[in-house]
């Protein structure tokens, strides 16, 4: 049943791409749900017999199978053996989501090793109300997905979840939380209403998580627009779920190919050509999707960018303001920072690390020890006493030292700091840094014989936020003429 080599990100991205669809399909073992000609006889067979034959009509029409383990554990030992009988029969290349809801922060580690360990599903369900300390042991199998609940559809919590208004909701507080638990690429949202306006504000507040729509049919009337405001930038991150009315057919194969049909069609008319000429009305020129889109509004989410009118270490005023000293308080944030930094880095040659500081030393420290590489700094200022060393760390003349910094706005630091390390002898050849302030200065480090790579340009960041939602048209305009 498994594809080792793949992510379940990857596998849901392949098999959306591969069969076109959007639909994900529950295996719950209802007898409620069980088709009129297998009503009668031994209730286990039938339960087995429908949904193997869910799976065979539907491998092509889906894009996800999602069987609710309560309907399982309800059957007993007969139920457990069923559903490793089901997992058995899903094709390789579709991932699996186990709706579990587990929310025992006392079983979560055990639980999280039978889930990804025994069973070898991809993803699973959980509630988020027991905090980041439940959600743990879940992350800690990357190549794995956790889908948490933060909105249901039942009446009955509305007096929980719409706390203390409904203009504020706490369910959009819980995401907000919960999105400095995990990355995009582990941690995602389920949400359940049949009202268009919810899944708005959870895409706006979240545009870079998939989420999992529950209850979306009981006013069937509000699907297009619920695809419209649940698809990201790219026309997907929205996961759909075929309706039990559908699925409780002998012949299923029918009202769900129809269905994919009907959603393919109102996907097509929210694309991201379409959404971003009439809704965002950016330049045609730039690409859709930045590589590191889902970066970038994680550090605006965080606080790390700011927008108004801001006086700069050199004197300038800005449209903005960059404090990246946030993000090491937020370790999966921090983590993704890390990752765009090494993937330059290892395409580089050099003997150690060096961080400019003070406001890069973490970011240095973070990469050394992701890479395995030794790191040294060059002092900011020199102490009267002590060694009244220039550079702090063990080198040797001769060797060649990746520089690492944070925001390139004037370029003095960053320059100073190659100058010192170079006056001790040492190489200077690349440098990182996480965002160009552009303005041609990069350009004229170069030219003393430096190469700059930068992560992020401002420009990248400013067209980014816009197209998701993060600015407004005004301060889109302020910024890009700035």
């Amino acid at each position: 049943m498994e594809l080792t080599h793949l992510s379940f990100t990857e596998k849901l991205t392949g098999a959306i791409a591969s069969q076109n669809t959007l639909l994900v399909a529950g295996l719950d073992p209802n007898p409620e749900m069980l088709p009129p000609d297998l009503q009668a006889g031994d209730l286990l067979e039938n339960l087995k017999t429908w949904l193997l034959g869910i799976i065979a009509q539907t491998q092509d029409l889906v894009c996800a199978y999602k069987p609710t383990l309560g309907f399982y554990q309800a059957l007993g030992v007969p139920g457990m053996q069923l559903l490793e009988t089901v997992l058995a029969q899903i094709p390789a290349q579709i991932p699996v989501i186990l709706d579990a809801k587990h929310a025992d922060l006392n079983t979560s580690s055990l639980f999280a090793q039978a889930v990804f360990e025994t069973w070898r599903v991809d993803a699973v369900t959980l509630s988020a109300y027991p905090g980041q300390d439940h959600i743990a042991p879940f992350l800690r199998y990357g190549d794995k997905g956790v889908f948490l609940q933060c909105r249901t559809s039942n009446p009955g919590a509305r007096s929980i979840q719409d706390y203390p208004e409904a203009e504020q909701p706490f369910y959009l507080h819980l995401i907000q939380e919960i999105k400095q638990w995990g990355t995009p690429e582990q941690l995602f949202l389920e949400i359940g209403s049949d009202r268009p306006e919810i899944f708005r504000q959870v895409r706006t507040l979240a545009p870079e998580r998939w989420i999992l729509a529950r209850s979306i049919w009981q006013q069937s009337q509000n699907l297009e627009e619920i695809i419209h405001q649940g698809l990201n930038f790219n026309g997907s991150g929205l996961l759909i779920p075929i309706p039990n009315d559908d699925l409780s057919q002998t012949d299923c194969r029918t009202p769900v190919a129809q269905l994919r049909e009907k959603i393919d069609i109102i996907r097509q008319r929210y694309t991201p050509s379409n959404a971003r000429c009439d809704l965002l009305q950016a330049p045609t020129d730039f690409p859709a999707v930045h590589p590191e889109a889902e970066l970038i509004v994680q550090l605006f989410d965080v606080g790390c960018l700011l927008f108004g009118e801001y006086v700069q270490a050199s004197g300038a005023t800005f449209s903005y303001y960059i404090d990246l000293r946030k993000i090491i308080s937020n370790p999966q944030v921090f983590n993704q920072v890390l990752n765009a930094y090494g993937a330059i880095a290892s395409r580089l040659t050099f003997d150690r690390i060096a961080g400019i500081p003070y406001g890069s030393l973490p970011t240095a420290t973070g990469l050394a020890l992701k890479l395995n590489y030794p790191m040294i700094y060059p002092r900011k200022e020199v102490k009267a006493h002590g060694t009244r060393r220039v550079i702090e760390g063990h080198f040797e003349p001769g060797e060649t030292i990746l520089v690492v910094d944070d925001v390139l706005i004037t370029g003095k630091s960053i320059v100073e700091g190659a100058k010192k390390l170079e006056s001790a002898g040492l190489k200077v050849k690349d440098m990182i840094v996480l965002i160009d302030h552009e303005g041609g200065v990069k350009d004229r480090i170069q030219a003393q014989g430096y190469q700059i790579h930068a992560i992020l340009k401002i420009s990248e960041i400013t067209e980014t936020l816009f197209q998701a939602g993060r600015i407004t048209q005004a301060q889109y305009r302020c910024l890009v003429h700035s």
